[in-house]
Order: C-alpha cells, then structure tokens, then sequence
C-alpha cells in the first residue's frame, strides 16, 4: 500500500507519496522516477516521503511552501521526530539514492553527499499535516509497470526528438545545396555573358 497526498499550495498541485512499512519503502527506492524528491527525518527513523516533481524542474526549483508541506509529512510520521522540536529533514534527488546488498530492509544510503539539502523545522504545524491528511488516498499501485510506462514515453520523446533533429538536419542540408547551386549557376551565367563576343565581331554582314 502506498498513501499518496496533494500539496495544493501552489498551482498545478504537487504529488506527495510514501509507503506504508520499511517493506513498501524497499519498491518505491527501486522503482523511483527520475523526478522524485526523497526526504527523510536526519538521524531518526521516519517515514520515507517522495515528492514527485514536473519534468524539467530541478530540486532548487520546489517551492518553498511545499518544501515545507514535504517536511511536516515527514516529521509528522516519525515516531521520535513527531514529538520532538528543532529537527532536520533531509532530501535528495531519488537518483542519488544509493542500496548496497548489506543494507537493512529500507536502509539507503547516497552516491553522492553533496547532493543531499537539510530544511530545518522548528515545530510541528497541525494546519499543514491536517490540510495533507484531508488529501491522503490508500492505492495499490503496480510500481513496476508504472515505472516501465515512464521510461517506455521517455524513450519514445527522445525517439521523436532525434527524428525531429535528423529531419531538420536534412532540410538545412537540401537548403544549402539548393543554395550552392543557384550561386554555382549565377556564375556560370556571368561567366558565359563575358565570353559573348570575344572576337570583337559585331558586323550584321551575313556571307
């Protein structure tokens, strides 16, 4: 099961998910979008929360009010982090996420530590994690085939984007050579208009 939420401060809404136990947390860390936003409580356990975002924005592009939203979700299902005040949340590309074979169910780590962003908060805000909660809906997803389906119209985009590059490519190139043999019969035609006449003769004698 996976709860998914909207964050409707902002406009188009964003998607908020996460799953249900550490077991739920092991298929969205395989079957993630290039575009999620993972965020966890720092040094406590939490719920692990993806923010899935527009394709082209980048994680300096989420709006900090559902920046926010994504870090009261977070904190409001941890249980230690819940109770507590001035905690940190972190959150990274879903793409850095890094699972080795000796990890515990649901434990990740990162490929890169410089790609990681820590958003202090300072207390728990009822109005936001009860704003999200009236949002939430219990779906069981087909993570995999949702993935495949991704990847299979982003593969289909690059194809369409290539074809549009090559077609363009060759219109340039039927322009150029139209365009090389204009000037390549402009000056033939010059050049047979200087030779008209070259031995002088204009005489309308005909013998």
């Amino acid at each position: 099961m996976v709860f998914y939420f909207t964050s409707e401060v902002v406009s188009p809404p964003y998607t908020i998910y996460m799953g249900k136990d550490k077991y739920e947390n092991e298929d969205l860390i395989k079957y993630g979008w290039p575009e999620d936003i993972w965020f966890h409580v720092d040094k406590l356990s939490s719920a692990h929360v993806y923010l899935r975002l527009p394709k082209g924005q980048t994680i300096d592009g989420i709006p900090k009010e559902v920046l926010i939203d994504c870090a009261q979700l977070v904190k409001n299902n941890s249980i230690q982090g819940c109770k507590m005040n001035n905690i940190n949340v972190v959150y990274t590309p879903w793409t850095n996420l890094k699972k080795t074979g000796g990890m515990d169910v649901g434990q990740i780590g990162f490929h890169r530590q410089k790609e990681v962003r820590l958003v202090a908060v300072e207390k728990k805000i009822n109005e936001i994690v009860n704003r999200l909660e009236k949002t939430k809906e219990e779906r069981f997803p087909d993570l995999a085939a949702e993935k495949e389906s991704r990847d299979r119209e982003e593969r289909t985009e690059k194809k369409t984007q290539i074809q549009e590059i090559k077609r363009n490519e060759r219109e340039e190139m039927k322009k150029k050579k139209e365009l090389d043999d204009l000037k390549s019969y402009s000056s033939l035609m010059k050049s047979d208009k200087m030779t008209t006449n070259e031995d002088g003769n204009d005489s309308d004698d005909f013998m």
